[in-house]
């Protein structure tokens, strides 16, 4: 899927993650598409959660091993 940024959030502990994705969701457009990639094994529920407190949708999990790679749509 085609995305519009990219925030690497590797290395990164709860809740910052999170907390980077709302400020970069916060300059991105509605509809624009917002590529999260973290490490944090507590990123697996914070994200969705997140998603569904903000309005945004998530719209794919894809799991890379020891990452994974979220991809959120600007409500």
């Amino acid at each position: 899927m085609t995305h519009d940024h990219d925030l690497d959030a590797v290395g990164l502990l709860c809740p910052l993650p999170v907390l980077k994705a709302r400020k970069r969701l916060m300059a991105l457009e509605v509809g624009q598409v917002l590529r999260m990639t973290a490490d944090d094994p507590a990123a697996i529920v914070d994200v969705p959660h997140f998603c569904a407190e903000a309005g945004h949708t998530l719209l794919e999990t894809i799991d890379e091993g020891s990452t994974q790679v979220y991809l959120i749509r600007k409500a």
